[in-house]
């Protein structure tokens, strides 16, 4: 059976330890968490594991007791007027939790400036052991999995930054399975799943990547090409925020047990 991941804004009203109870509950191996409550996530309750260390200590032993990992750790958004050491204790707190992966947004658009503040970030880090992944989204500053690409090339640790390839994010950039395929794999640090249609239908990517995202075979995806493109062994999420499930009044059981048995069942028939 796949390895999987479960993405906390497929469970988005849960709590750090909360996710991972419902992770194991689903059958997944590891979780991808935000450290921190958002604001741009509303349904999420509030918590901060940064500053908490007592609840980080808990989760820390949850995690074990189920056998768990964590996969990626969120947020780290690097702007114009990120100051790169401010990111120091989110960095110690994910090394504590013994993140595989922390994922970097990047909303700088001065070229070179962005290029200088994520190899700073990337040296920071290091420090802690962390290998760094470069997500790529078309409303940020790093639109494409080449514009990801370049960049994690830029810093040439290959293994150790890298790029995380949401599928939902490679079809609305208009990239392909083919363009993944070919990409250097060292450079390939993980993949998020997801369905679509052929295009936004809400026309906020911003809308349907936190919260509209489609179960598999209910849009045009091609999740089976997309982990065939992948390194082998390279890590997945299930990153399916269904809110209007969770409106509705599903049980957060009930929504990650179905998302993540959905992309068991598509992969399956490859």
């Amino acid at each position: 059976m796949m390895r999987l991941s479960l993405d906390h804004i497929t469970a988005v009203d849960a709590d750090p330890v909360q996710l991972a109870e419902t992770a194991s509950a689903a059958g997944c191996a590891g979780i991808c968490l935000f450290m921190q409550s958002m604001d741009v996530l509303p349904l999420m309750p509030r918590f901060d594991l940064c500053s908490d260390r007592s609840a980080r200590k808990d989760l820390s032993r949850r995690l074990a007791d189920l056998g768990l990992s964590l996969d990626l750790a969120y947020p780290f958004t690097l702007a114009g007027r990120s100051d790169v050491g401010a990111f120091a204790p989110a960095l110690e707190c994910a090394a504590e939790l013994r993140a595989g992966l922390v994922n970097v947004l990047c909303y700088d658009r001065v070229p070179a400036r962005r290029t200088d503040k994520f190899g700073a970030f990337c040296d920071l880090a290091a420090r802690y052991d962390l290998r760094v992944g470069i997500e790529f989204y078309p409303p940020s500053q790093v639109h494409l999995l080449a514009d990801a690409l370049a960049l994690a090339m830029a810093i040439d640790r290959p293994g150790q930054v890298g790029v995380n390839v949401d599928l939902l994010h490679l079809m609305r950039s208009g990239g392909t399975v083919a363009e993944l395929a070919a990409a250097p794999q060292q450079f390939i640090l993980y993949g998020q799943l997801c369905d679509g249609p052929a295009q936004c239908d809400c026309g906020d990517l911003d809308a349907e990547a936190s919260s509209a995202r489609l179960l598999p075979g209910e849009g045009v995806f091609d999740l089976a090409g997309f982990v065939r493109a992948l390194p082998p062994d390279c890590p997945i999420s299930v990153e399916i925020p269904r809110n209007h499930a969770l409106l509705a009044g599903e049980t957060r059981e009930q929504r990650v047990r179905r998302a993540v048995d959905s992309v068991r069942g598509a992969l399956a028939k490859t």
